[in-house]
C-alpha cells in the first residue's frame, strides 16, 4: 500500500526549480523532502508527500482531515498529534511528540534528515 502523508512547510532550500526542496514539519519530526513536483509551494504551506516527494500541496483543513483518516487507520499509532489545530506545528529547539529535536545547525546531517 502506497502512503503520502500531509507535512508543513517550515524552510525552503534552494531556488533551483529542479533541485529545491524544504524542511517539512510532520507533527514536530523534521524531514527534507524534494519539491521538484510541487513548484508552487511556499514557506506555511502544507504537501503531500510520498517518498521524500512532495507530490501536490493541500489546505490545512484537507490535512487535519488526512491526519483523521490515519489516526482512524492505526497508522498514527505511537505518534502524537499536537493539541493546536495545527497540524504539523514545530518550535525551533523544543522536543518533538517523538522525543526528537528539530535540526538547526548543519543541514548536511544526511541521518536526521532522511526521508519518510
Amino acid at each position: 500500500m502506497c502512503l503520502a502523508v500531509p507535512g508543513k512547510v517550515v524552510e525552503i532550500l534552494g531556488d533551483d526549480p529542479l533541485l529545491r526542496s524544504a524542511k517539512v514539519s510532520f507533527s514536530g519530526v523534521i524531514k527534507q523532502v524534494s519539491l521538484t513536483c510541487t513548484p508552487e509551494a511556499k514557506l506555511g504551506d502544507y504537501v503531500l508527500v510520498h517518498v521524500g516527494v512532495a507530490i501536490s500541496t493541500v489546505d490545512p483543513e484537507e490535512a487535519a482531515q488526512t491526519f483523521e483518516y490515519l489516526k482512524q487507520m492505526g497508522e498514527l499509532d505511537g505518534i502524537e498529534l499536537p493539541a493546536s489545530p495545527e497540524v504539523g506545528g514545530v518550535v525551533p529547539n523544543a522536543p518533538g511528540p517523538l522525543g526528537t529535536t528539530a535540526p538547526t545547525a548543519n543541514p548536511s546531517s544526511a541521518s536526521s534528515l532522511s526521508t519518510p
